[in-house]
C-alpha cells in the first residue's frame, strides 16, 4: 500500500511465493521463470515487483520496462557471492554455474546460466555438463542429482530453515491428526485469486 501511494497507477507484480494477503493488494502474480514475460505483459513503462528486490533487479536487466523494487531479499539466495562462484570455478575446473535469479545480479552476471528451478532442471537434462553447481537451496542439488546420476553436482550448501520444516514425517502426522488446517480469509480469497488467475491467462 505504501508503494501503491508513492507511484500512484503503477501496478504490483507480486512473486507467488507470498501471502494471500499481499496478493490480494496485488495487480498480478508472478514466478521466477515467467517474471520477465508477466512484466512486459502488462504493457506498461513501469512496474513495482515485490517482494525480492534481487529477482526484480534481474528481471530489470532483461527487459525495458522500469522495474520499482522492494528491499526484501531471500534468505537463502542473498548469501551467495561472487567470490563463492570464483571459488567453485578454481576448485572444481570446468564446473558449470548456474545461478537461481534471487540471487544478487552481479553474481547473475557470474553464472553460466540463470533460471528458475524448473529452467535449472532443464539446463541439466539439455546440456549435460560433466559437472555443474545451482546456486540455491542446497537441497535442490539432492533432488537433481537423483535425476541425472552420471552428472557430478559441486553442492554450495546454503540451507533454507522454512524449508526444512517441510519433511515426510511431519506432512504424515499432520495427515493423520488432521492438524494445521489452512484458512484464507473470505475477504482475502477472491482478490488473491484474481492475481493468480491474471498471470494464469498469460500466454
Amino acid at each position: 500500500r505504501l508503494l501503491r501511494e508513492k507511484y500512484p497507477g503503477v501496478p504490483v507484480v507480486t512473486y507467488v511465493n507470498t501471502s494471500a494477503a499481499v496478493k490480494a493488494e496485488s495487480d498480478i502474480c508472478c514466478t521466477s521463470a515467467n517474471a520477465v514475460k508477466i512484466v512486459e505483459s502488462l504493457g506498461v513503462p513501469r512496474v513495482i515487483m515485490i517482494p525480492d528486490e534481487f529477482l526484480a533487479k534481474n528481471v530489470a536487466a532483461q527487459t525495458k520496462v522500469e522495474v520499482i523494487a522492494w528491499a526484501g531479499h531471500c534468505e537463502v539466495h542473498e548469501r551467495f557471492t561472487v567470490d563463492d562462484i570464483e571459488r567453485f570455478r578454481l576448485l572444481y575446473p570446468g564446473v558449470v554455474v548456474l545461478a537461481h535469479p534471487e540471487c544478487p545480479p552481479e553474481v547473475v552476471k557470474a553464472a553460466d546460466f540463470t533460471g528458475s528451478t524448473a529452467g535449472m532442471i532443464d539446463y541439466v537434462g539439455e546440456k549435460r555438463p560433466s559437472r555443474v553447481v545451482l546456486i540455491t537451496e542446497c537441497s535442490m542439488s539432492d533432488n537433481v542429482a537423483v535425476q541425472f546420476p552420471d552428472i557430478e553436482f559441486v553442492r554450495p550448501c546454503q540451507r533454507c530453515p522454512h524449508m526444512k520444516r517441510i519433511t515426510l514425517e511431519n506432512i504424515r502426522r499432520a495427515l493423520e491428526t488432521m492438524t494445521h488446517e489452512v484458512t484464507v480469509d473470505p475477504e482475502i480469497a477472491p482478490r488473491a485469486r484474481r492475481a493468480i488467475e491474471r498471470m494464469l491467462e498469460v500466454k
